[in-house]
């Protein structure tokens, strides 16, 4: 089976969950003995990144405008992928490049499926762009599809205010390797970023205000008080927010307990999560959190917002999940943390239970029984 995934991102620093779950699930089918390609454009493109996702094969377009992330026209390239593959997943929805491959798959008839992981609604930047670009072509993306995946339930909603119903869609959730988060050296870790070795509350992720770090660390300003020996440390890239973000620790005299790390990956994303005693993802608006997921495999609780995605969490304990607000994670961080030995029988529970729904055998399985579906019916 040859299969085409179209993400016009791939780079994990800028793109985030969606670029991780394309990389991820394209070499999992690889490795699986499929003819995986994956379509993307060059921005923060390395030769590393494309290294580790072989067997998977990248086909990366020049970007002409990154405001929009729309390609330098490749349309020859498209029209050839687009012809070799048997099946075609489209990532993500706001996209040209999704737009121009949707094209493609219409006049050679190809089965395409979306995943848009969250990203339906009409939020965020630009709200009257993505009207006029659902009125013109991403209304019909979605409805002529072969297939229609969720990250989780909470997207069918989401669906259905595109005249898809819920019955309709498969939902595969976000899967992670256990070999990409190694043991690691916790104590070089410490070094390499000139860390204290104290007990640690951790952010991974943009600094966006859809990814909430504002609202976590006016959390931690509410509690610093109750948890005075615990700091706090943002790990991942700036997107707009970081000036503001060091600005709010000054002013309140924590700017000693508050790191900003900048873009982490590999050894010491592993070292990040296994040194923390607990990763708060405090999103506004998130399809499934793949650092939860992550975090889990190294054996650190999480503590998320009901924006998620994620409300599983709630059957291993109900503190896990908090409202979307600063009041509400600042509540559930002195629940937790005020009660380490507590907090600690709850790592390997959720380890475990991440082990065993999470991983990429479990998860891959699915998008090679519905792709077979799809040719079934052809």
């Amino acid at each position: 089976m040859n299969v085409l995934n179209v993400n016009f991102i791939l780079d994990l620093k800028s793109g985030g969950g969606t670029a991780e779950r394309t990389f991820q699930m394209s070499r999992f089918l690889a490795r699986q003995g499929m003819d995986c390609t994956v379509l993307t454009l060059d921005i923060g493109l390395t030769r590393s990144r494309v290294a580790l996702l072989e067997p998977a094969r990248v086909v990366a377009l020049p970007c002409l405008w990154k405001r929009f992330f729309v390609p330098l026209m490749g349309w020859k390239t498209i029209i050839q992928l687009v012809k070799d593959a048997d099946v075609i997943h489209l990532m993500g929805h706001w996209s040209a490049l999704n737009v121009l491959v949707y094209f493609a798959t219409r006049v050679y008839r190809k089965p395409y499926v979306v995943c848009p992981a969250g990203a339906l609604p009409l939020f965020g930047r630009s709200v009257w762009l993505k009207r006029i670009f659902n009125f013109i072509v991403g209304n019909a993306i979605v409805r002529n599809a072969s297939a229609w995946i969720a990250v989780t339930t909470g997207e069918y909603p989401q669906y259905d205010r595109y005249g898809i119903h819920a019955s309709q869609v498969t939902v595969i959730p976000n899967g992670v390797f256990e070999d990409d988060l190694p043991e690691t050296n916790i104590k070089e870790f410490l070094n390499r970023h000139s860390l204290p070795d104290v007990p640690t509350i951790l952010f991974m992720g943009r600094l966006n205000p859809i990814k909430g770090p504002d609202l976590l660390l006016k959390a931690f300003i509410q509690v610093r008080d109750r948890l005075p020996g615990y700091n706090l440390i943002f790990a991942g890239p700036d997107d707009g927010m970081l000036s503001e973000l060091r600005k709010v620790t000054e002013q309140n005299g924590i700017a000693d307990r508050v790191r900003f790390l900048g873009h982490v990956d590999g050894v010491d994303k592993s070292g990040a999560y296994r040194f923390a005693r607990l990763l708060v993802i405090p999103s506004r608006q998130e399809a499934m959190s793949i650092v939860a997921l992550e975090a889990g495999i190294c054996g650190t609780p999480v503590l998320l917002t009901d924006q998620c995605g994620f409300g599983d969490v709630r059957s291993i304990d109900p503190r896990l999940e908090v409202p979307a607000t600063a009041e509400g994670l600042a509540a559930g961080l002195i629940n937790l943390l005020a009660k380490p030995d507590e907090l600690q029988d709850l790592a390997p529970v959720w380890k475990n239970y991440v082990h065993k729904r999470y991983t990429w055998p479990t998860i891959g399985a699915r998008y090679i029984q519905l792709y077979e579906s799809i040719l079934e019916l052809r």
